[in-house]
C-alpha cells in the first residue's frame, strides 16, 4: 500500500478555506462577526484613520475571528467525542466561549479608542443639530408618528395596551431615556461617551423584547422612535 502523500501547498489552502467557508454556513455568531469586521473596516476607510490605528483594528478583528472558529472547533470535537452530558466537557465548551468574550470586549475597546475622536465629532455636531432644531419641525415629525401608530394599531388589531403589539413601551422609555441623558450631560467632554452607552442599552432593551417574542423589530422600531421624539419635543420645548 502506497503511503499517503503530503497534500501539497494549493490544498492546504483549500482545505483552510473549506474551514472558513463551512464555519460561515454553519455559525450565526461568526456571520454576525464577519459583519461588523466589514462595517468596521468601512469606517476606518470612511474617517481616515492612521495606518498604527488601521493595524490595530485588524489585529482586535482577527483575535476575535480566530477565537470564534477556536469555538466552534471545540464545539464540534467535544460532541464528536462524547455523546452524553459531561461537566467537564461543558467547562471546556465555557472556557472556549470566555476566550470569544475576552477577545470581542477587547474589540470594542480598541474600536471606541481608535473612533472616538473621529467619530465623536462628527456625532457631537449631529447631536447638536437635533437639539437646535426648529420646535415646529420636531412636533411634526411626532405627530406624523403618532398618526403612523395609530393607522397601524387600527390595521393589526394585535397586543394590548401592556403587552405585545405596536408600539413597543419597553422600546419609547429606553430611548427617551437616551435622548434624555444625552440633554442632562450637556456639553460635557464624556458627551458622547455617555449618549452612546445611553443608546447601546436602548437598543439592547428593544433587542430583548424581540427575542421574547413579545414584540416584532418592526414595533420595536416604533417604539424607538416616538420615545426619541417625545424626550425631543419637552427638552426643547421646557429646557
Amino acid at each position: 500500500m502506497r503511503p499517503r502523500s503530503a497534500p501539497s501547498l494549493i490544498d492546504s489552502f483549500n482545505y483552510a478555506l473549506e474551514g472558513v467557508i463551512h464555519v460561515l454556513r454553519t455559525q450565526r455568531n461568526l456571520r454576525i462577526h464577519f459583519a461588523v469586521a466589514v462595517g468596521v473596516l468601512v469606517a476606518a476607510v470612511a474617517v481616515g484613520v492612521s495606518r498604527l490605528e488601521l493595524i490595530a483594528l485588524l489585529l482586535a478583528i482577527s483575535f476575535v475571528l480566530i477565537a470564534e472558529m477556536l469555538n466552534s472547533a471545540i464545539e464540534q470535537a467535544i460532541d464528536v467525542a462524547t455523546t452524553s452530558f459531561d461537566p467537564l466537557a461543558k467547562l471546556a465548551k465555557d472556557i472556549a466561549a470566555g476566550a470569544v468574550l475576552i477577545a470581542t470586549v477587547n474589540a470594542v475597546a480598541i474600536g471606541y479608542l481608535v473612533f472616538s475622536g473621529k467619530a465623536g465629532e462628527t456625532g457631537l455636531r449631529v447631536l447638536d443639530r437635533v437639539r437646535d432644531a426648529p420646535v415646529d419641525l420636531t412636533l411634526i415629525a411626532l405627530v406624523v408618528t403618532i398618526l403612523i401608530v395609530i393607522a397601524t394599531k387600527a390595521l393589526t388589531g394585535r397586543g394590548t395596551p401592556l403587552r405585545g403589539g405596536l408600539p413597543s413601551g419597553h422600546a419609547a422609555i429606553a430611548f427617551a431615556c437616551w435622548v434624555s441623558a444625552t440633554y442632562f450631560v450637556g456639553d460635557s467632554q464624556h458627551r458622547f461617551l455617555v449618549s452612546t452607552l445611553a443608546l447601546i442599552m436602548a437598543v439592547l432593551v428593544a433587542q430583548t423584547r424581540v427575542e421574547a417574542g413579545v414584540h416584532s423589530a418592526l414595533e420595536v422600531t416604533y417604539g424607538g422612535l416616538l420615545g426619541a421624539l417625545v424626550a425631543l419635543v419637552l427638552f426643547q420645548l421646557f429646557s
